[in-house]
C-alpha cells in the first residue's frame, strides 16, 4: 500500500515585519476545509527551510485525499488566536506544524486547550510564553545612544532578542518615544520611526558593529540609575535573573553595580536613621529627574508610614509642557486602585468644570501634595483621611521635585492641603482663595476649593457656591497660564511673609 505523500507547504513572509502568522492562517484554513490531516502536511518556514525548492500550497488546495468531516468553517477560541499570534514569532521550526496539529484537534475537542497534560498544549502554552517574556526583556532593556547625522539628532539601539519579535515590539517604543527620531537594530531585522510622519520603517537586520557603542547620556543614564536603585530590595541572584547575562554587553548601568552592591548595606542604614530622625521621601527621589524618571522612581517610595497602606504611590498625570498645574491634596479609593490623579467622584466634577470653561483637561498637569492614599477601613468601604502635616512634609520632595521637572507658569492648589504645602500654615483657603502669590515654586500660586469639598457638602445652594468659586479660580489660572509672559504679582503682605 502506497502512503499518502505529504504536502511541504513554506511560510515565506513577505515584509521584513511579516511574521508569516496571516500566511499560515489562510493555509490552514484551506486544508482544513480539504480535511488534510496533520500528518501529511510539513510547514517549512523560510528562516528554517532546507532547500528553495519547497512548493508554496496553491490558494485552492488539491482534491482532498480523504472526505472532509464537515462543511462547516473553521472555529477556534478566541484565546487560541491570541497564543498562536505569539508563538508565530518563535524560533522553533516546528511551530506551523504544532499550531496546525491544535487547530486540527480544537475541531474535534473544544475544550482541548484546558487540559494542559496534553503535550501539544503544554509546548504551544510554552512557546507564547517564552515570546512574550523575551517582550517584555526587550522593553526593559534596550538602550538607545545618540548620534549627530544630517538629519539631525538620531538616537539608535542594537538588541538581541531571542526570538523574532521586533514588530511587536515597535509600538511600544513607538508610544514611548514619539517625539524621537529613532533607529533599533536587531539581526533579524530593523525598525525606524519618523517622529514627523509617525510612521515605523522595517529594513533588513545589522550586527553590533553598526551600532554606536556610547554616547554622551551614558554618564546621565547612570546617574539615574544609581539615583533609583534600591539598596534595601538588593537581591543580586534575583538581579541576575531579571537582567539576564546575554544583555550586559548593552547595558551601561552593568559598570555601576559592583559598586551600588558593595555600599548597599551602608545606604540602608543611613537610610533608615534618616526614616527613623525625620519622615521624609527625599532618599526616594532622583535629583534633577524629569517627570518620566520621578514617575517610575516613586513605586518604591517608603518615605512615611503610608506605603504600608496603599495599593500603589499615585504619581502626577500630564504634558511635560503644561503651562498650568494642579496640586490636589492626596489619592482617594479610585486614583489609589488605579494609579492616576483625580479620576474618582472629584475628579469628574473637576473634568465637568473643565469643560464648561472650555479647558482641555489633558493639557493640565495633575497631581497630589501626598502621594499615597490615607484611609480609615469600615468594613469593605475605605474611608478618606486628611494626611497628617508630618507625612505632607515627608512627601513635600517628591512635589518639589515635580515642580522643578515641570517648571509650570501657574500652580494651582486645590484644597487647605495643598495650599498650606505650598503657600504656609497661615494660609487661609477662604479668606485668600484666588488670589495668585509669588512663591520660591511658582510665579504664580493660586488656591482654590478642593472639588471632594464641594461633594462633601451637603446644603446644595453652598455646594453651588463653592463649585461656582472653584470654577472662577480655576479659569483664572488658566488664563494666566495662557499668557505668554506672566506679569509681575502684588501680593498681600500677609500672603507674602507667610510664603515658604
Amino acid at each position: 500500500m502506497i502512503a499518502p505523500a505529504v504536502t511541504s507547504i513554506l511560510i515565506e513572509p513577505r515584509t521584513p515585519e511579516d511574521s508569516g502568522f496571516d500566511l499560515w492562517r489562510n493555509f490552514a484554513r484551506n486544508l482544513l476545509l480539504s480535511g488534510t490531516l496533520p500528518d501529511l502536511v510539513d510547514f517549512h518556514d523560510a528562516h528554517d527551510a532546507p532547500s528553495p525548492s519547497l512548493g508554496l500550497l496553491p490558494p485552492n488546495p488539491p482534491a482532498p485525499q480523504i472526505r472532509p468531516h464537515s462543511s462547516k468553517l473553521p472555529h477556534v477560541p478566541k484565546s487560541f488566536l491570541d497564543d498562536a499570534f505569539f508563538a508565530a514569532h518563535h524560533r522553533s521550526p516546528h511551530r506551523w506544524n504544532l499550531l496546525y496539529r491544535l487547530l486540527w484537534k480544537l475541531q474535534r475537542d473544544k475544550n482541548l486547550l484546558h487540559i494542559e497534560v496534553d503535550p501539544w498544549v503544554s509546548e504551544f502554552r510554552s512557546l507564547s510564553r517564552q515570546v512574550r517574556h523575551d517582550l517584555h526583556k526587550m522593553h526593559a532593556f534596550v538602550r538607545f545612544r545618540k548620534v549627530q547625522d544630517r538629519k539631525g539628532e538620531h538616537f539608535i539601539a542594537w538588541h538581541k532578542p531571542a526570538h523574532r519579535i521586533l514588530a511587536l515590539a515597535t509600538p511600544f517604543f513607538a508610544e514611548r518615544f514619539a517625539v524621537m527620531r529613532w533607529t533599533i537594530l536587531t539581526p533579524d531585522n530593523s525598525v525606524s520611526w519618523n517622529p514627523a510622519t509617525r510612521s515605523a520603517t522595517f529594513g533588513p537586520g545589522a550586527d553590533r558593529s553598526q551600532a554606536p557603542a556610547e554616547d554622551e547620556l551614558e554618564h546621565l543614564w547612570q546617574t539615574y540609575y544609581s539615583s533609583i536603585f534600591n539598596p534595601a530590595r538588593l537581591n543580586p541572584s534575583v538581579m541576575r535573573s531579571h537582567m539576564p547575562v546575554k544583555y550586559w554587553s548593552t547595558l551601561p548601568e552593568i559598570d555601576l553595580l559592583p559598586s551600588l552592591i558593595t555600599r548597599a548595606n551602608s545606604r540602608v542604614a543611613s537610610m533608615v536613621f534618616t526614616q527613623q530622625a525625620t519622615p521624609s521621601a527625599q532618599p526616594f527621589v532622583p535629583t534633577n529627574a524629569t517627570l518620566t524618571m520621578l514617575q517610575q522612581a516613586l513605586s518604591a517610595c517608603q518615605g512615611c508610614s503610608l506605603f504600608h497602606y496603599a495599593t500603589q504611590a499615585v504619581t502626577g498625570r500630564g504634558p511635560s509642557t503644561a503651562a498650568l498645574m494642579l496640586v490636589g491634596e492626596q489619592p482617594g479609593d479610585k486614583e489609589d486602585l488605579a494609579g492616576e490623579p483625580f479620576v474618582g467622584p472629584a475628579g469628574e466634577l473637576l473634568r465637568r468644570a473643565c469643560r464648561e470653561l472650555d479647558i482641555a483637561p489633558d493639557a493640565l498637569y495633575m497631581t497630589n501634595a501626598v502621594k499615597h492614599f490615607k484611609f480609615v477601613q469600615r468594613g469593605k468601604l475605605r474611608i478618606h483621611k486628611n494626611p497628617a502635616q508630618s507625612e505632607v512634609n515627608a512627601c513635600r520632595p517628591w512635589l518639589e521635585a515635580e515642580i522643578q521637572a515641570l517648571k509650570p507658569k501657574v500652580i494651582l492648589c486645590m484644597g487647605a492641603t495643598s495650599a498650606k504645602a505650598l503657600l504656609g500654615g497661615t494660609f487661609a483657603l477662604m479668606r485668600d482663595h484666588g488670589h495668585p502669590v509669588s512663591t520660591r515654586y511658582c510665579d504664580e500660586t493660586i488656591a482654590t476649593v478642593h472639588p471632594s469639598a464641594i461633594l462633601r457638602t451637603g446644603d446644595k445652594a453652598k455646594a453651588q457656591d463653592l463649585y461656582g468659586m472653584m470654577k472662577a479660580d480655576l479659569a483664572m489660572a488658566w488664563s494666566r497660564s495662557r499668557r505668554p509672559h506672566v506679569m509681575d504679582v502684588k501680593s498681600e503682605s500677609r500672603l507674602s511673609r507667610s510664603s515658604p
